[in-house]
C-alpha cells in the first residue's frame, strides 16, 4: 500500500529587478518596489510530499529527518 507523507517548511527570499541599461526612473516605473536597491523580499511556505510503500522494518515511507535535511540543503540554503 502506498502512502504520502508531507513536511512543511518556511523560507524567505529577496530579489531586485533592475536593468543596468535603463535609468533609475525607468526601472522604478517598470519594476516598482521590486527595483529597491536594498532588495525586495517574499515569504514562502513549502510543502514537500513523498509517496511510496511503507518500509516494513521501519514503518517509514521516508525518515522525516532525512526529508527535513533535503529541504534544508536543496531549498532553504539556496534561497533563504
Amino acid at each position: 500500500m502506498k502512502v504520502t507523507v508531507s513536511r512543511k517548511a518556511h523560507f524567505n527570499a529577496a530579489h531586485r529587478l533592475y536593468r543596468k541599461d535603463w535609468s533609475f526612473e525607468k526601472n522604478d516605473t517598470i519594476f516598482g518596489k521590486c527595483n529597491n536597491p536594498n532588495f525586495h523580499g517574499h515569504n514562502y511556505e513549502l510543502i514537500a510530499s513523498v509517496t511510496g510503500e511503507i518500509d516494513p522494518e521501519t514503518g517509514y515511507v521516508i525518515d522525516m529527518k532525512v526529508l527535513k535535511d533535503i529541504i534544508k540543503s536543496e531549498v532553504e540554503v539556496a534561497f533563504d
